[in-house]
């Protein structure tokens, strides 16, 4: 970095520092009321500093948008600007580097592997979140509001969550009264994590199942048997690969076949919520054997996430 870049580095640093404590000081006590831990702080809100800032219950977890453009040593200086103005201490500062587009798989690898994780509470909730050891920390919190929704009419449904990752949603579920809840991702290392969550929230494994599976296989074996469930979560990555299987998932080319599958397993005047980040995405629910679909995304972003810039995330419900 020369002495240029270091001027404009800090001078960046210092507004990024002012943004990020005055938005703090707005949250943090509506949200401690809540008791939601995690919230954003900041999201590409000044065009020249690209970066996102989160809070996870005194941790902070800031990333910097790549390019080809960006320069060595700018996000450690945003880093130490933010926490020094929250008062965050060093080991709890986790730097991410955020990649968009497919990356040929690299935008999920591990870059750490402390396995280390820590409580943060998100409501009633408890869930098991690690900051260390990857970009995505295992608790996608612009899904708040999405959850909450789910939580209010589970009550006596079966319930699917597909590409469950960590399974909050399930959890909401099961708190909502869910009678069953059915949650499957092909990772391993996720459906574990899933079972820490069921765990801390004292949810029973008696009707709470979590299945490591590729999505498309269960859905096969499941639609054999007929419609199953009543409310479902259907929230898939833009793009995915399966190493073993040599196949690919690309959201744009392939939501239709998959809404298609979930709506062969879903009962009569069932619900689907389906959602997507990729910001490029354009919905085909033609042929789809449905009742009807309306756009919720307003309805499911939460304040903190609300930005001029972009959607963080778009969501459909849909009745069978």
């Amino acid at each position: 970095m020369d002495a240029t870049e270091q001027e404009i580095c800090l001078r960046q640093a210092d507004m990024l520092a002012n943004r990020v404590l005055k938005r703090f000081k707005h949250l943090r006590r509506q949200f401690s009321r809540q008791r939601i831990d995690v919230f954003r702080l900041y999201d590409w809100d000044i065009p020249e500093i690209r970066a996102v800032v989160d809070w996870y219950a005194g941790h902070l977890v800031i990333g910097e948008y790549m390019r080809r453009q960006s320069v060595p040593g700018w996000l450690p200086v945003m880093g130490a600007a933010v926490a020094d103005a929250l008062g965050v201490p060093s080991e709890n500062v986790h730097l991410k580097e955020r990649r968009a587009g497919r990356q040929n798989g690299k935008r999920y690898e591990r870059i750490n592997h402390t396995d280390r994780k820590i409580q943060v509470a998100e409501r009633d909730l408890t869930f098991w979140v690690n900051p260390y050891d990857y970009v995505d920390t295992g608790l996608f919190s612009d899904h708040r509001n999405t959850r909450q929704m789910i939580r209010d009419i589970a009550a006596g449904k079966d319930f699917l969550n597909l590409y469950c990752y960590t399974a909050t949603f399930s959890c909401y579920a099961a708190k909502g009264g869910a009678r069953t809840t059915v949650s499957v991702d092909r990772s391993e290392t996720a459906i574990n994590w899933a079972h820490e969550n069921f765990d801390i929230n004292g949810l029973s494994s008696v009707s709470n199942a979590l299945i490591a599976a590729h999505v498309f296989d269960f859905l096969a074996e499941a639609g054999r048997s007929g419609p199953m469930f009543d409310l479902a979560v259907v929230d898939p990555p833009s793009y995915s690969t399966t190493r073993v299987r040599q196949d690919a998932f690309d959201i744009l080319r392939d939501h239709p076949r998959l809404l298609k599958a979930v709506v062969a397993v879903m009962k009569k005047n069932g619900t689907v919520f389906f959602s997507t980040n990729h910001q490029s995405f354009s919905p085909s629910f033609d042929g789809l054997n449905i009742a009807g679909v309306s756009e919720i995304t307003d309805m499911t972003i939460p304040e903190d996430y609300i930005s001029k810039r972009k959607k963080i995330h778009r969501c459909w419900q849909i009745t069978v």
